[in-house]
């Protein structure tokens, strides 16, 4: 990609596409469109179709996405098949038709069956069952990857895909029900320490093993990728490392400044005892992540103080 290269990129209000906005503009690319849903719904097959034929845009960036924690995969199983199919496949068809350079394709670490061996290994897709609550979420992206490769395949189009690890930072979704396990321990934590609470209550043992990317890192993974990866496998973008949630409580508990105790309902469930996607390849390739996580959660905890403030603005 030039500097001046035409560049789309879906989804610029997401935590994922804000990032990626971020790090284009970091690095000098000028020439960047995006639009909100209200400008052009990527639902709408003639919408797109126009928008792609009057913009141009050589190079696009897919990561726009209905997304949603367990409860509303769980809930709205249709929306999140059909609204996620149809994005997808709607820019992907219209990139080929109006001659796209190159596309890169966002999806989910939960493409991978829910038994499959640690760490995950892109050649794991489709070896198994998917996990039941997140499955037309997981059936959609998993879609994606293989209309970029069918692309590839029967027209030659330059179409990449990349699989991230769990994500935080910047943007991110902060509702207690509703969020990432990172977002909701700094709001539990920080409403804590505003309310002068003796201990923080969290589910299960605190003994399961994740994985955790600041978003920026991504950002920057992504762009690194379509400057110089054009192979039809998808690719794992993650940091290698992994932390017990017992230990991500304390940092994150150490980052807010919250000074009670922390405790654990080892009544409710704890999820996957591991979860770490394993990106051998990217590495190889010569990238890797260059925030750590004390570094990212501080990032994160004042990104959430600065949306509390001007949450509280905006009431006012």
């Amino acid at each position: 990609m030039e500097l001046d290269s035409k560049i789309f990129v879906a989804g610029h209000r997401g935590m994922v596409g804000s990032a990626i906005v971020r790090k284009l503009q970091e690095a000098g690319y000028n020439n960047i469109i995006v639009r909100t849903s209200k400008e052009l719904d990527l639902r709408s097959q003639q919408a797109v179709n126009d928008f792609f034929s009057i913009e141009a845009p050589e190079y696009v960036f897919l990561a726009a996405a209905k997304v949603g924690g367990i409860m509303a995969n769980n809930t709205y199983r249709a929306d999140f098949l059909y609204d996620n199919l149809i994005i997808e496949a709607n820019v992907i068809h219209a990139s080929y038709v109006n001659n796209v350079k190159k596309l890169l394709f966002l999806g989910s670490s939960c493409i991978y069956p829910k038994m499959a061996a640690q760490p995950l290994k892109e050649e794991y897709l489709l070896t198994g069952l998917l996990e039941p609550t997140n499955e037309p979420y997981a059936i959609a992206k998993i879609s994606g990857i293989k209309l970029c490769e069918a692309y590839r395949d029967q027209y030659g189009c330059n179409f990449i895909s990349a699989m991230p690890t769990n994500l935080y930072g910047q943007g991110d979704n902060y509702h207690l029900q509703n969020s990432h396990v990172i977002p909701a321990m700094i709001r539990k934590f920080h409403e804590a320490k505003i309310g002068k609470a003796s201990f923080v209550t969290l589910w299960g043992t605190g003994s399961p093993l994740r994985e955790f990317m600041y978003v920026d890192d991504l950002a920057d993974g992504c762009l690194f990728l379509m400057q110089h990866y054009n192979g039809k496998l998808f690719v794992n973008i993650g940091t290698g490392d992994e932390v017990t949630i017992k230990d991500l409580a304390l940092s994150i508990k150490e980052v807010v400044g919250f000074s009670g105790e922390v405790k654990y309902d080892e009544t409710k469930p704890d999820g996957t005892p591991r979860k770490l996607m394993d990106s051998t390849r990217l590495h190889e390739m010569g990238w890797k992540h260059s925030t750590t996580l004390k570094e990212g959660l501080a990032l994160a905890y004042q990104y959430f103080l600065q949306e509390q403030a001007e949450n509280q603005v905006a009431i006012r």
